[in-house]
């Protein structure tokens, strides 16, 4: 299984997207400070989670999300799924 999730700092509502075969470990790497985007950031908690079974779906979802000029997609998809 690999995942798409979505990381936001809430204090100045910036957001980290990225994907992974072990959420769990990748989490744990940012929250410790060990990935350099995120360290800069202070991204610290995870609001979004997407499953897929390929690698290569879960990173091309990555790169389109990336792609959004807007974080109104982004706010919308969290939103979203909160209310699911």
């Amino acid at each position: 299984m690999f995942y798409l999730y979505i990381l936001r700092n809430e204090n100045d509502d910036r957001f980290y997207i990225g994907s992974t075969s072990n959420l769990e470990r990748r989490i744990k790497e940012h929250l410790r400070g060990k990935t350099r985007t995120t360290r800069v950031l202070k991204t610290n908690k995870l609001v979004y989670i997407e499953k897929y079974k390929t690698e290569k779906e879960a990173r091309d979802r990555e790169k389109k999300l990336k792609s959004y000029k807007s974080k109104k997609y982004i706010k919308w998809l969290i939103e979203r799924n909160k209310s699911s």
